[in-house]
């Protein structure tokens, strides 16, 4: 049987999709790259918001249209959106074959073997529990823990992925080491909020011990930090971070909102006065740090003035990327119970002009940047003397990139001398040095013994 998996959503699902990969696999079932080639379609659904929602359905619609006309004999919906409306779904959606909610992920195989599109045993070649199934081979995400103890009044993901429960250390440490093994040279670290790592274990390692762990077990260059709530962000942690190389420097923290009105209607842990002293601190302590947050524009009740006092937040403290969504009401969350009162066009016009503010910002910010040399990792090559890399002030996918005249292969560390701004986001930059180029496939340090593995083999956990 040949499959092909439609992933969804954040970075998390990612994850997910590539143990479903594994899985898939390791049952005779053989991947393509192409859904018009795939006799099962496994769509990973995203419930995040309404556009993400909205964006589910229509590959779910798509994958029936391809089941309709071949060769495509089988639809699955799986994932968060199917967490919480998977009847819903059924009844809309008769052409998709088998709905599975995020917390069900056990139960795909046996279904698919019931129905007699897998082998009824795993084959001899064991591929991992994840295997990767993109074009960054060097680039993957580690998730460190399920789920969230928030009680934001906007977010419907406790709804979906359940409380928090953080990994064991060991099990972050052995997948991170698999990872390297099959090339991984920079790693995402995620999760709902990476600072509430071990919180839930009394006694248990917190995130600044994992990092210590993983930097001691691993020879991995590059750790990132993705989406932590500044509270957790400890003295402790923030020396850890400027003190090692290895952890980049760029910080993905959301605060959603400066209005402290709002941040109190939306039940947001910090207000902006504790939010503007956060940053002075990482600052401080994180010369030359990165950072990214998120807004949400047109929450209930949000109005003229509470905007105005985001704006003018956000232009006080110059942070270098922000995301923006529009508020959509999601059905089981604290925020459903407010009256949505702030008209679609008035939130898509208030979207617009965050949007322009923050422009201007990166542009201003970027501008600052040119002149220096900073450390980046080359992604995949533009042609024969061009290089698409990433700084490291750049996450994988959502914040740019910069082109380089190099021959260096991908994975590759190397210097660059930034040169100019383009289109306010990008760089063009000069090659200065390579830095660390990657290693060889190397045997995986406790093992013991080598399982034979795919050579597309991604990493180990849950």
């Amino acid at each position: 049987m040949k499959f092909a998996i439609h992933t969804l959503g954040c970075d998390k699902n990612t994850v997910d999709s590539e143990r479903y990969l594994a899985d898939l696999v390791a049952y005779g079932a053989e991947p393509v790259r192409s859904l018009d080639e795939a006799d099962l379609i496994l769509v990973n659904t995203c419930g995040f918001i309404d556009a993400a929602k909205q964006e589910s359905i229509d590959a779910l619609l798509k994958a029936g249209q391809l089941k309709q006309r071949g060769p495509c004999r089988f639809v699955a919906a799986v994932g968060c959106m199917v967490e919480r409306h998977a009847r819903e779904l059924r009844e809309a959606l008769p052409e998709v074959d088998l709905f599975l909610g995020a917390s069900e992920m056990d139960r795909l195989i046996p279904a698919l073997t019931a129905r007699g599109f897998l082998n009824d045993a795993p084959l001899l070649r064991h591929p991992g529990v994840r295997l990767y199934g993109g074009d960054l081979p060097h680039v993957r995400y580690l998730k460190v823990s399920e789920g969230c103890d928030h009680g934001c009044a906007f977010c419907a993901i406790p709804l979906m992925r359940g409380r928090h429960r953080s990994f064991d250390l060991a099990d972050v440490v052995r997948e991170a080491q698999l990872l390297e093994a099959q090339g991984a040279r920079e790693v995402n670290l995620v999760a709902q909020d990476l600072a509430h790592y071990g919180r839930d274990m009394p006694g248990g390692a917190r995130l600044s011990e994992l990092l210590e762990a993983l930097l001691a077990e691993t020879g991995i260059p590059w750790y990132r930090l993705l989406y932590i709530y500044s509270a957790g962000l400890t003295a402790k942690m923030l020396e850890l971070i400027a003190g090692q190389p290895r952890i980049v420097r760029y910080l993905d923290i959301p605060m959603q909102h400066a209005a402290d009105t709002v941040l109190a209607r939306m039940r947001r842990p910090e207000r902006k006065e504790r939010q503007r002293e956060k940053l002075r601190e990482i600052r401080a302590t994180i010369p030359g740090v990165v950072i990214r947050t998120t807004v949400i524009v047109g929450f209930p009740g949000e109005s003229d003035q509470e905007f105005a006092e985001l704006l003018e937040f956000l232009e006080e403290v110059q942070i270098e990327r922000v995301g923006v969504f529009p508020y959509s009401p999601q059905e089981g969350t604290r925020a459903f119970e407010l009256v949505d009162d702030v008209p679609d066009e008035l939130k898509r016009e208030r979207y617009d002009v965050v949007m322009e503010v923050q422009r201007i910002t990166t542009a201003g910010c970027y501008e600052r940047m040119l002149g220096r040399t900073v450390r980046a990792i080359v992604d995949r090559r533009e042609s024969p003397r061009t290089a698409l890399v990433r700084t490291d002030a750049q996450a994988d996918d959502i914040d740019g990139i910069t082109r380089v005249e190099t021959d260096t292969q991908p994975g590759t560390l190397i210097d660059v001398r930034l040169d100019s701004v383009v289109d306010d986001y990008d760089f063009t930059a000069t090659f200065v040095r390579e830095i660390d180029s990657p290693p060889p496939p190397r045997p995986v340090a406790g093992l013991g013994r080598q399982l034979p593995m795919l050579t597309t083999a991604g990493a180990y956990g849950r």
